[in-house]
């Protein structure tokens, strides 16, 4: 379930308990899903004007991070696992003890947020966009 998802229904549940009438509730939820869709809308609008910037600066940022974030996601749950399971079993059949201590170890305490945060940075530009705040 998406965080839009969680916080409309959530929202839902006030409005059933904020009004009396079926219609005052179903014009409120009505108004709750045409905010939540234009929010997507928005986002939409400033991914595409973020990949067409003609600065790197501007619209490389995201894929720079992202690809970042892609790469020590398959380097830590991926390549790690195999090139351990590699070495336990080539160690097991030769009977050659395999050094592992000089394979990188990634911080996931600092790359999580990042990678969150990065996530998280579309909506607060939308949301900017929708209020008319955000720079060009």
């Amino acid at each position: 379930m998406s965080s839009t998802t969680a916080i409309i229904q959530g929202v839902t549940v006030l409005i059933d308990e904020m009004f009396t009438t079926d219609e005052e509730r179903a014009t409120a939820k009505l108004k709750l899903l045409e905010l939540a869709h234009r929010g997507e809308i928005a986002q939409l609008e400033v991914n595409k004007q973020e990949a067409q910037h003609t600065s790197l600066f501007v619209s490389g940022w995201r894929p720079a991070v992202g690809w970042t974030c892609v790469s020590a996601l398959v380097l830590s749950f991926i390549a790690m696992p195999v090139i351990q399971s590699t070495a336990i079993y080539y160690s097991a059949f030769t009977g050659e003890y395999v050094d592992l201590g000089g394979l990188p170890v990634l911080d996931w305490d600092t790359l999580g947020p990042i990678l969150l945060g990065m996530l998280g940075l579309g909506a607060m530009r939308s949301a900017e966009k929708i209020k008319g705040v955000a720079r060009s």
